[in-house]
C-alpha cells in the first residue's frame, strides 16, 4: 500500500500479468471464466461512515465470498496497525482470518478493495494456483481479482492529490486498467461508470488503449499498415532462410519451418495470451483452443 509516497506508473509487470491471465484460463477453463461475466456491483460493497465498522466489513467480506463462489468459506475480519494494507491467514479452512490496516477504519470506502485482494488469495489457495516468488504471486492475485470481476475496486482506490497518494495492490494503476480492459473487451462490459476516483478512470483509459493494441498486432487483420509491412518483410526473410525457429525482432510473432513442412507462424492470442501456431497461407480464421476467441488473420 503506497501512502503519501511515490506511485509507480506504466507497465513494468506486463509479461507477468499476461502470464497470469493465461494461467487463469488454463486452471479454470473457458467455461468457469464465463461464470464470472458479472462484476461486483458498486452498491453491493458500498460502505458509509455511518455503518458499523465490523458488521459492515463482515458484510463486504461475505459479498466477496459469494462473488468468488466460496460458499463454505467464512471470513473473520479484524483491524490492527500494520505496514501492508491487509493480510490473510491461509489455512485448510473453512474459517479464514483477515486483518485490515487500521487506516481502513477511516477509509471505509476502500475496504471492498482490500477484501477483493485477500479473498482472491483464498480462492487461488484452494485452486492450488500460484507463481514462484512473492512479487509474481501477488501480481497473479491482483490480476485474477481484476479479471474475475472484483479488482476494479483496487483501481478505484487509487488516488493522487498533489504530493499525497494512495494505491492498493502490486500492479501499477495502468496495469490494473489493462487487466480491467481485457475483461471488459472479453465480456462486453463497461466499467467506466463505476469509478469515483478520477485518477483511477484515467489509468483505466490508458490500460484500455494498451489492451486494444494487443488485438492490432500482425498477423491479425486489424494490424496497422506499418505492422503489416514489417510482418511481410519478416515472412519473406523466413521463407528465404527456410529453417527455424525464426524470431522476428521486436515482434510478438515468430516463424518456424522444418524440412518439407510449410512455414508456420506463432503469435499470442490477444485475449488470453496463449500462443497460437498456424500455417502461413494468407487470410484465414484461427480459433484459440484455450479461450475460444476466433481471430481474423492474414498470415
Amino acid at each position: 500500500m503506497a501512502d503519501d509516497g511515490p506511485v509507480k506508473h506504466g507497465f513494468p509487470h506486463l509479461e507477468t500479468v499476461r502470464a497470469a491471465i493465461t494461467a487463469l484460463y488454463k486452471r479454470l477453463s473457458y467455461d468457469t471464466v464465463q461464470t464470472f461475466a458479472t462484476s461486483v456491483a458498486p452498491a453491493d460493497v458500498a460502505f458509509c461512515d455511518t455503518d458499523d465498522l465490523h458488521l459492515g466489513a463482515q458484510r463486504v467480506a461475505r459479498e466477496m465470498v459469494r462473488h468468488y463462489r466460496l460458499p463454505d468459506a467464512r471470513l473473520i475480519v479484524s483491524f490492527r496497525e500494520m505496514q501492508h494494507a491487509a493480510n490473510v491467514e491461509l489455512t485448510s479452512g473453512p474459517e479464514y482470518f483477515v486483518e485490515l490496516n487500521d487506516r481502513f477504519r477511516t477509509h471505509r470506502q476502500d475496504i471492498g478493495a482490500a477484501l477483493a485482494h485477500e479473498v482472491m488469495h483464498v480462492y487461488l489457495h484452494r485452486l492450488d494456483l500460484s507463481f514462484p516468488g512473492l512479487r509474481d504471486n501477488e501480481i497473479l492475485t491482483d490480476t485474477a481479482a481484476t479479471y474475475l470481476g472484483a479488482g476494479w475496486l483496487l483501481l478505484d482506490a487509487f488516488r493522487e492529490h498533489g504530493t499525497s497518494s494512495q494505491k492498493l495492490g502490486y500492479l501499477t494503476p495502468e496495469e490494473f486498467g489493462y487487466v480491467l480492459a481485457k475483461r471488459a473487451l472479453f465480456f462486453g462490459e463497461d466499467p467506466s461508470t463505476w469509478f469515483t476516483s478520477p485518477q483511477g478512470y484515467e489509468a483505466y483509459e490508458k490500460g484500455l488503449a494498451r489492451a486494444r493494441r494487443d488485438g492490432q498486432q500482425p498477423p491479425l487483420t486489424a494490424a496497422g499498415w506499418a505492422g503489416r509491412r514489417r510482418y511481410a518483410r519478416d515472412r519473406r526473410h523466413a521463407q528465404e532462410l527456410g529453417r527455424g525457429p525464426l524470431a522476428a525482432p521486436e515482434a510478438s510473432y515468430s516463424f518456424t519451418s522444418s524440412g518439407p513442412e510449410p512455414l508456420r507462424v506463432s503469435f499470442p492470442c490477444p485475449t488470453c495470451h496463449q500462443r497460437i501456431r498456424v500455417p502461413v497461407r494468407g487470410r484465414m480464421r484461427a480459433r484459440c483452443a484455450l479461450c475460444r476467441t476466433v481471430l481474423e488473420c492474414d498470415t
